[in-house]
């Protein structure tokens, strides 16, 4: 066998720590495959005298993440740090020493995908990022080399699984979001700052990275439509229940004739036959939809210390093939077929509207007005019996319409004295 590559983890958190627990684990498995081993050299973390679940050699331990650049020993740099600005110098620094960087950073290659990989191809060094997307789940390796040869229609995922955790337990158990949020930080399913999670930015950062990919150049964020879960009640999983819906977060990515892209992250309405309804508690799932393949579904679990870990180790056994034959590929190839993104307000989708009315004749009437004047359709109506919150709830469904005129026109719906409170607004979607 030959010599081991030598590793440099920077950053021993949940998923630094199992990508050592499972390196000892499974190394000699790897060795057996791949034909190589690995030996992690070092290990930077921000506070040495912390406390570890998982045990390692105190030798290996530095505060320093420059000493893992400046030790020739190490060839792989695994970087799993957190944050954006100090992986950020850390990545670009790695790349200009020649080392390969596999990272499960999805903030930073969203943030930063392109001046990151810009460096990689000047610099001919591989960076690798399964685990940035879904967690175990292969998608990045599926989408860059199993669907090399298709054309993408169409992906949609569920890509958080603190935002379906909260929404299953929604639908299964009739609960609100507080409580249902307050149950998923107990069970470790949510963070005690659930921000990113819940606002729908953690699952905007993979999307983004899922549609750079599939459609050739880097997507900027200020062009995604990111809506999180925080608004929507136990009454709207069950109106969309008696419509025959459930509610998601889904990331739909999309081209449309023109070659255009768009991505958005929001909750949504999908019919109850689809399969992603049925995803359900923390895992995620991707539906890719190609013009050759068909389509296709990948399930798992989208985060966690071994799912995650699993992708980084697949990563490191591509590393190893690239030292040992290098070739041009350095993890993300752009290309001139698509290139731009749709404006969001330009995107189209059907919808669903909740509002709270007045109990009175005519405001049926108002509210279908507005809407014709703005030429959006009526699909469905319901007006359940009872007051919630002094008001009477008038769920709508619409047809097709752009979201900029769909978003101004349900302002002009809020301001009209017959409708108390904010009115929410869903999209619906067909998978057409």
């Amino acid at each position: 066998m030959s010599k081991p590559i030598g590793i440099g983890l920077a950053g021993f958190g949940t998923v630094g720590a199992g990508v050592y627990k499972n390196l000892q684990r499974n190394g000699a498995l790897l060795e057996q495959r791949i034909g190589t081993s690995f030996e992690v050299k070092k290990i930077a973390v921000r506070d040495l005298s912390k406390s570890r679940d998982v045990a390692a050699p105190a030798s290996l331990f530095t505060s320093n993440p420059d000493e893992i650049l400046a030790d020739p020993s190490i060839q792989i740099v695994v970087e799993l740090m957190g944050g954006i600005e100090v992986p950020l110098a850390f990545v670009k620094k790695a790349i200009a020493a020649g080392k390969i960087v596999v990272t499960g950073n999805k903030a930073l290659l969203a943030e930063h995908g392109r001046e990151i990989f810009e460096l990689a191809r000047e610099k001919r060094v591989p960076v690798l990022y399964e685990a940035a997307v879904a967690g175990g789940i292969p998608i990045i390796k599926s989408v860059r080399e199993a669907f090399v040869g298709n054309r993408f229609e169409a992906i949609h995922g569920i890509l958080n699984g603190t935002s379906n955790y909260i929404l299953s337990r929604m639908s299964g158990e009739g609960l609100d979001f507080a409580p249902v949020l307050a149950e998923a930080q107990k069970l470790g399913y949510a963070e005690a700052d659930p921000a990113l999670d819940i606002n729908g930015w953690d699952a905007a950062h993979k999307a983004i990275i899922l549609a750079s990919l599939a459609y050739g150049f880097w997507i900027d964020p200020k062009d995604v439509l990111v809506e999180g879960i925080e608004k929507v009640t136990a009454a709207d999983i069950r109106f969309a229940e008696e419509l025959g819906y459930r509610i998601k977060l889904i990331a739909s990515i999309k081209a449309d004739e023109s070659g255009a892209i768009e991505v958005r992250v929001v909750p949504t309405l999908i019919t109850k036959s689809h399969v992603l309804a049925s995803v359900n508690g923390v895992f995620n799932a991707v539906a890719v939809k190609g013009d050759i393949v068909g389509e296709a579904l990948f399930y798992g679990r989208g985060a966690g210390q071994d799912p995650t870990s699993s992708s980084v180790l697949g990563d490191l056994a591509e590393a190893a093939g690239f030292l040992e034959s290098p070739r041009q590929s350095v993890g993300f190839t752009p290309h001139a077929l698509y290139g731009r993104s749709k404006p969001i307000d330009l995107t189209i989708s059907k919808y669903y509207l909740r509002l709270g009315v007045e109990d009175r004749p005519g405001v049926l009437a108002q509210i279908a007005g507005t809407l014709a004047k703005a030429d959006i359709g009526i699909l469905s109506v319901i007006q359940p019996e009872g007051l919630v919150d002094g008001s009477v709830p008038l769920i709508l469904t619409l047809h097709d319409a752009p979201f900029g005129p769909m978003k101004k026109t349900a302002h002009e719906l809020a301001s009209l004295p017959c409708v108390k409170g904010t009115p929410l607004l869903l999209h619906m979607e067909t998978f057409q």
